[in-house]
This record gives structure tokens, sequence and C-alpha cells, in this order.
């Protein structure tokens, strides 16, 4: 069977080589150069026919199979060429997860899903299972599945997938045993054309569960409700409200209560989370339910909740320089997530926005910008509109580049200030990721004097 494969990085270079090991003819082809792809050399050792610098749409559609990665779009000609020949069009998870021979937890939702995925893989491991974070949140779940071929089978084998809407929107069969949408709200409408198409993509993850699977959902977010109403499976809710069934955080005590055949039993306090803000104590529960899944116990949940120390560029402490603390949040792409960021600190903050927007709506930060916020200090491509949305309501100062913002930063924070680096947009005009971008920032303040 031939199979192409388009885009030669991670989750490409990974599919590319599990299909080969599956026995089928491979074609792999890249629109950027080779020397600008760090796969290329794998996949030429490898043996694998790839092209770099174009896509030869008349080799690339002598196929049987067309699987894309994540950084492909959708109006891509190359993809388009293909729907239009009736050639199946599926991503890399959904091709991995047709060979996996262990059970999957895919976690999606706009925002929280690398936290959620790492800490329910924190979580199964404690309680004993052989469980690896994969898909989105760097290890692609076809890297996994094409290691697990050449070794025995482990009955405690566990994948926990971040899901992203790119991945899912061209999943056909993809069936995880558990699933879990954290949240949605408007984010890649760029890449998806409208928010219904967002959210199309997101429900893909629970349609083809079965009774005897487990969705997680969160009974706050507007959307949970009707997604609940199109699944087939058993759900489970998490909320800071009281539910019937699942976990929710009660107020009065701060504590995080498990609901299960009309009985309620305290966790653990929710104050004792390692991990800072209101949307981390929702996903510690959503993880602790994926965990709960597969029969973890409470007291390992509550053991491994209270170790779980985070993941990088999310809300990650990186200095203390002259009384201020700086935090690397660039995983902050959008504005929910600067949001919820905003709400995980008292003291007063200095606040670092900016990048490429994605329609984005400022908005949605000002009543908390207002009550926390010293300072707004925006740099990159969109400097201007957030400078001039919020110069009326607290100080604001424009900067070009990350390096002028930072040491904006440095000028202006005050003993007990936070500088909290939360773009609120996309990294791509002047990074490669969200990931360099946190990275530079850290090198950065690293470099910041004490006096």
């Amino acid at each position: 069977m031939r199979c192409t494969i388009v885009g030669a990085r991670r989750s490409g270079t990974a599919a590319a080589i599990l299909a080969q090991k599956l026995g089928f003819s491979v074609f792999v082809t890249e629109s950027g150069p080779a020397e600008s792809c760090p796969e290329a050399i794998i996949l030429i050792k490898s043996g694998i026919d790839v092209e770099f610098g174009g896509h030869s749409l008349k080799r690339a559609l002598d196929t049987d199979l067309m699987i894309s990665s994540p950084g492909v779009p959708p109006s891509s000609p190359v993809l388009s060429a293909a729907r239009q020949a009736g050639i199946p069009l599926i991503s890399e998870l959904e091709f991995a997860s047709r060979y996996a021979t262990a059970p999957i937890v895919a976690i999606t939702g706009t925002n929280g899903k690398t936290t959620t995925t790492a800490l329910t893989a924190h979580l199964l491991r404690a309680g004993g299972f052989d469980a690896i974070a994969c898909g989105n949140i760097g290890v692609p779940l076809a890297q996994l599945v094409a290691d697990d071929l050449d070794r025995p089978a482990s009955d405690r084998r566990v994948y926990v997938a971040e899901a992203s809407s790119y991945q899912l929107a061209l999943c056909e069969t993809f069936h995880p045993r558990v699933a879990a949408i954290l949240n949605i709200t408007p984010d890649h409408l760029h890449y998806h054309g409208t928010f219904d198409e967002y959210v199309r993509a997101k429900w893909k993850i629970f349609q083809q569960q079965t009774p005897s699977d487990v969705l997680i959902l969160c009974a706050d977010d507007p959307y949970a409700a009707e997604a609940s109403r199109h699944a087939r499976s058993r759900i489970e809710w998490f909320s800071v409200h009281p539910i019937a069934a699942g976990m929710y955080a009660r107020a009065d005590d701060r504590s995080i209560i498990v609901v299960s055949s009309n009985t309620e039993v305290k966790l653990m306090s929710y104050t004792e989370l390692p991990l800072r803000g209101v949307h981390n104590v929702y996903n510690s529960m959503a993880a602790a339910l994926a965990a709960r899944a597969f029969e973890v116990t409470n007291e390992n949940l509550r053991d491994s909740l209270l170790s779980f120390t985070g993941v990088e560029h999310r809300l990650e402490h990186v200095r203390i320089v002259r009384g201020a603390e700086y935090i690397n949040d660039s995983k902050a792409t959008n504005i929910n997530a600067t949001w919820y960021a905003l709400q995980a600190f008292e003291q007063p903050i200095v606040l670092i926005l900016g990048g490429q927007a994605d329609q984005n709506n400022y908005a949605m930060l000002d009543d908390l910008v207002r009550q926390r916020c010293r300072c707004i200090i925006c740099f990159g491509e969109e400097a201007e509109t957030i400078f001039n949305h919020f110069c009326t309501s607290v100080r604001c100062y424009r900067t070009a580049t990350l390096s002028e913002a930072v040491e904006c930063a440095w000028s202006v924070a005050c003993e007990g200030d936070i500088v909290l680096f939360s773009p609120a947009c996309k990294s791509f005009d002047q990074f490669m990721n969200f990931e360099h971008r946190g990275q530079v920032f850290k090198e950065l303040v690293h470099q910041l004097p004490e006096c």
C-alpha cells in the first residue's frame, strides 16, 4: 500500500517511520528546504523517499492514503488536490491510533491541554502504569506506536495524548478509552475558518467512543452540555460548583470533592496544589478523573498531585530580580490563557503582551488588567493594537522586540511585583513557536543585572 506524508517535521517523520515499519511504500513531501528540517537526516538514513522545497503534486497524489502533519494548513494545494481526487486524508494522530496496542487517553481543549496531559501521565505512573505523555505535547503518538512494534506489549502501557484541533480535524476512527475536553473558546480561527468548525474538530475526540469509554467534561463550559448530548460514552464532570458525578471544588473549605454513587469524599484541599491559579484546579480535577478511570486510588492521586510541579512555559518561575518575580507563560497563545494567568496572582503585575494576533478580543482582559496590572508592556506585531486598547486604563509601554520588552520590565518593576510574560498572541511574528519564545524570554531574564 502506498502512503504520502505531507510535512517532514516531528509528526510527519514519526508517521513515515511507522508506515515504513508497517510495510507501506512511503513518500514524504516537505515545502521547506532540507537544511531547515532537523528530521531530514532521520528520513534519509531510513531510506525513505523524501522531497524538500515544495510539493510535486503528481508524485504526492500517486498514493492510496495521505497523512497530513498538523502544521500544514487545510488550504494547502496538495491537501486540496487530494480531496478532489478522493484520496483518504488523515492526521498522524489518526494513523498512529489505528495501530496502537495500548489504550489511549486523549486530552483536548483551548487551554490547559499540555499541563493536564503531563499531569495525567504523572498520576497514572504513580498508580503503577507505564504511562507516556505524547501527541501535541512533543513526542508524536506515531513514534511511540512504532517503538512498541519492536517490543512485547505491556498490559500497563497507556498513551496519554494531547490532541490539538489540527490533529482531530482529520480524524475518522480515533477511539480513545478516555477523552477529556477541558474548555472551548475561540482559537485557531485562521486555520479552521469558523468557530463552529473549530468546535466540530474538538468533538471528534469522543465521536467514536462507546458506552464502555469515559468522556470527561467541564460542567462550567457553555459547550459541554451540548457535547454530552452527542456522546455515547459515560460522562464524568468537573466543576467549581457541586455536581452529581465526578469532581468539584468546594468553596467553603477549599476542597476537591469526589462524587460517586451518591457519596462525596474529600480528596484534598486545593490550596495544597503546587500549581497556581483556578485554571489549574480545573486541570487537576480533569487529570484525576482520567486516572480514576484506570482505578488509581484517591490516596495515590493526592500524593502525586502534591508532587507535580508543572510544565515548561506555563506559569513557570524564572528568577527573582530586585525583588520582582519573573514568570514565563509563553504558552499563553490566546486571550483566554492570559485571563487565567492574571487570575493566578494577587501581587501587582507588570504584564508583557504581544506577538501575532488571531482575531484577539482584548476587552476580555479589561477588568483583570484594571484590578491587577501596574502596567502593560507591548511588543511585536500586535504592539500598536494592544497599546491603543489599554492605554486609557493602565500605563502602557510600546516596544518592538521581546528583548526591549524585558528591558522595559526591568526598569519599571518594583519589589514585590510579578513580571508576567503571558503574551495572549501567537509567536510566529518573531519566533519559531511558543517554546522558542519562552526559551528566549528566560535567557533574557537570566541576563538582567541585579542593580
